[in-house]
This record gives C-alpha cells, structure tokens and sequence, in this order.
C-alpha cells in the first residue's frame, strides 16, 4: 500500500510538491513526532528536510516570533535595521570561525547559496580581476534549486528539464569514499584475499586528499576561478559521506595558494547538526564564505545566512556600494526573531553537546543494519547519519534506478509511523539508492531506540526480498 492508496480526502486546491500522489494532513507537532489528522503518529526521523533540530511544538521560539510580530512584522531592510536583525548576526557571527563577521539573512538556502557565488563573483569584479567568474563545485553535490545553484549541483536528474538555462560549472569528484574514484573494491589484499572496507582510501588519491581541486583549478586557468563550493560533510547526493581529516586543511591551501574563494555550504550541517555550531569545526578550518539554513531556525520560519569577512565587503562598499542581490524578505525581523530565539534555546537546553552524545548512540545503532541484505554502507557524524542501498554488498553494485528502492522504502517507512529522506543517482549519476536519517537534536534514547527499529522493519518489507532474488544473494 502506498501514501496515494492509504490516505484519501476532498480534492484540493494546493499545488502540491509531487502530483501523483495524496498526502496526510498533519495538525499538530510535538518534539520528534507529528500527528495527523486521523490521529496517527509519525516519528520524524530527518527534521522535515533536516531543519526541525529544536523539535516540533517550541512554545519558546513561537512566542519570540509573536511578540516580534506584534512589534513590527515588516521593514525592507534597503530602508532600516532592527534589534533582531543585529542580535542574531551577532550571535550567528560570534560561533563562527576565522574573521566572518558579516551576516546577511535571506529565506532559504538556495537564496543564499545564489547570494554566495554572486557575492564571490561581484567582489573579484570590484577590485578589478572581472575574469575570476568560473565556480567549481563536486560530483556528486546539491546547493539548491535557483538556476546558479542548481548549475552548481551535480545532480542530473534534477537539472535535466532546464537544459540550456544553466550556466557551466565544472566539478571535481566529492570526497565520496564508500564509491572512491581510487576504486578500493578493485584493490585485493594479496596476503589476505579481502577487498579494503568502505572508506579506507588513503595516500593522494585525488578525490579523498582534495588534490583533485588544485588539478581543476590549473586546467581551468587560477585567473578565471572565483570560487569553490563544498558541503563539508555530504548532504543527501552523498549521503552524510565525512571527509579524511586533512581534506578541508588541504583545500583552504589550494584555495589560497591560487586566490580562489572558498565557500562552504553549511544549509544542511550548520547549526549544530554535526555535533559543532559548523561542520568544519571539526578540521579547524575557516571558510572566505559560509551559507547557513535549515535548521538555523529551526523551522519556526523560513531563515538563512551568507557569513562573510569585512574584508571582502570592503571593496563593495568602497565601489558600487552594495551587494547586488535583493529579496523582499531578507533581513525580515520575523525571520531573525526565530533565528535568534532558536540559537538562545539550544544554548540554554545545550542541545549542540547533546548532538554529539546521541549521535554516538544513533550511529551504533545505525551500524546494526549492515548486517540486513542490501544495506552497504551506514556513516554519519553527530546526528546526520546516511543508509547506502546496494543490491551487492560485495561489488557495491546499486540497484536499477527502475526499482525506485529509495522512493520505496521512503513510503514503506511512513507507513510505519517514521519519516525519512530519500535520495538518488549517487553512485553513477542515474542509480543509487540511500535514505537520511536527521532527527531533531530533542531526541531520547528510545525514540532512537524506536527509530532504528521501524527503519529495519521498513528495510525487510522493502529491500530484502529483492536482494534474497538477485542471483548473488548468498555473498550479501
């Protein structure tokens, strides 16, 4: 049974996200769980679209935005300033590393992953290099669905429909090491017979060591590149996949050794996802640029954030005078209300050092599903934890992109009660299968407890009797 057969109410006049297909109406939130309006409950295993960190139902921060909205709701921030404004980039800035001490709010994530670039490409203009304009980006990655971002998402299916309105970026390989362009499952130890596990490339493999950056860069000439976009950790088109240790110290070398802007988008793992206020608080690495989202509210309003150092405002300042970019929301002071009462509240509840104590938990228990036919690979940090789906365990061989296993599984686990994330086309562009797990940072060891147990149900009625047919299911 899916979603579309299982709920059935009055024809609507929503346009709604998928079109084939009817949806449960949700009327009411409570840390990690949703009720619908039959009355049943959903165990929100990935935040909505990872943004639900503070759990649903806050009285705190819906009371902050109330009284905001009581105060004043709208100023065009082209005209005025306002408290929640200041306090929030202050709060935002002071958790940042390095000089980023320049906040600029906008609505979603691929509104500030589009304000990054055109900031990188006004500022090499300003100060008068104009041919620094090409981006480069990885392979696979997502930065959001505006044209600049998309062109900078290595996500065929997603950009397949706007052929000819995208502009060229080119990539590099992610550091993706379950599917290392090094090809550890190529790689036999000699003396032992046995592949190397998932993620043990090491050495200068281009793509692990972040080598592969610097090769781009000189073939596309270092005095035409503005800028280099990364998740620092994989967002869904890899799968929560952690980079080694000295990739980002690698690639903050690079970037400065050839005047290219570094740019990390943090929509997904910023906020205190991984466990630290930035996912590259666990390198020691600044950034040129930071993009926040997501969760940086909490999802009690539509927020997020260019940081940026003075440094490259500067010369903006000094020339044209702004940035040239302009939404009618940016700066809102409904938005920054929500985004400064959320950060005031995992402060007060230190919800960022128990994302690290229950992402030790979750990821134990995460590890327990690779021992189910068709789970190849669990990995994550904090509360951000990925599920890799292969019909072969041995070769990583994905499943046909025919069989929609994400799609499935997705439906099959909110049947269930649990609300997961699913994403495709990671292993070669078109097939790949792997699930997200993101729950809010409120999350109890039995909720954890629970969530494992429905994903491993939703795991068995899904993949498992596809896997038990394949004709190499007695190596899984």
């Amino acid at each position: 049974m899916s979603p579309a057969s299982a709920y059935r109410y009055p024809e609507s006049s929503v346009f709604y996200r998928k079109l084939n297909r009817t949806f449960p109406k949700i009327v009411r939130g409570e840390g990690c769980w949703l009720f619908d309006d039959s009355g049943k409950k959903y165990l929100d295993a990935c935040g909505g679209a990872f943004v639900a960190n503070l759990g649903h139902g806050a009285a705190e921060i819906a009371d902050a935005v109330a009284e905001q909205l009581r105060k004043v709701a709208y100023v065009n921030g082209t005209a005025f300033t306002h408290d929640a404004a200041e306090e929030l980039a202050a709060e935002v800035t002071r958790r940042c590393p390095g000089l980023l001490n320049k906040a600029y709010f906008l609505c979603s994530g691929s509104e500030a992953v589009e304000a990054a670039l055109k900031l990188a490409r006004q500022y090499w203009a300003e100060i008068g290099r104009p041919a620094k304009r090409k981006i480069l980006a990885t392979a696979p990655g997502y930065h959001g669905n505006t044209l600049l971002a998309l062109s900078a998402s290595a996500r065929g299916h997603t950009k397949k429909y706007f052929d000819g309105w995208l502009v060229d970026v080119p990539t590099i390989p992610a550091p993706y090491s379950y599917r290392c362009p090094c090809s550890p499952i190529a790689r036999m130890d000699r003396a032992s017979g046995e592949r190397p596990a998932p993620g043990s490339c090491s050495g200068d493999c281009p793509a692990c060591s972040g080598s592969a950056l610097e090769e781009a860069i000189l073939k596309e000439g270092p005095e035409t590149v503005a800028a280099f976009i990364v998740e620092p950790i994989g967002g869904s088109s890899t799968g929560a996949s952690v980079p080694r240790n000295d990739y980002h110290k690698r690639i903050r070398e690079i970037c400065d050794r050839h005047s290219v802007l570094f740019i990390a988008d943090e929509v997904l793992t910023g906020a205190g996802r991984t466990g630290t206020w930035l996912a590259l608080g666990h390198y020691g690495v600044a950034p040129d640029i930071v993009i926040m989202g997501k969760g940086l509210s909490g999802g009690y309003a539509p927020l997020s954030a260019v940081v940026a150092p003075r440094r490259l405002l500067d010369p903006i300042a000094e020339a044209s005078g702004a940035l040239a970019h302009a939404q009618t929301f940016s700066h809102t002071p409904a938005i920054c209300a929500a985004g400064l009462a959320a950060i005031r509240a995992m402060d007060r509840r230190q919800l960022i050092p128990r994302v690290q104590k229950m992402g030790e938990l979750l990821h134990r228990k995460l590890k327990t599903l690779l021992e189910l036919p068709g789970v190849g690979d669990a990995r994550g940090l904090g509360l951000l934890a990925g599920i890799e789906l292969v019909r072969d365990k041995t070769t990583r061989e994905p499943f046909p992109r025919s069989l929609k296993i994400a799609e499935t599984l997705v439906e099959t686990a909110q049947e269930l009660g649990l609300v997961l994330w699913p994403n495709i086309g990671h292993a070669d562009g078109t097939n790949g299968d792997l699930v997200m797990v993101a729950p809010p940072f409120v999350i109890s060891e039995a909720e954890i407890e629970e969530l494992v147990s429905r994903l491993r149900k939703s795991i068995e009625i899904t993949i498992q009797p596809t896997v038990t047919n394949h004709p190499r299911a007695e190596r899984q």
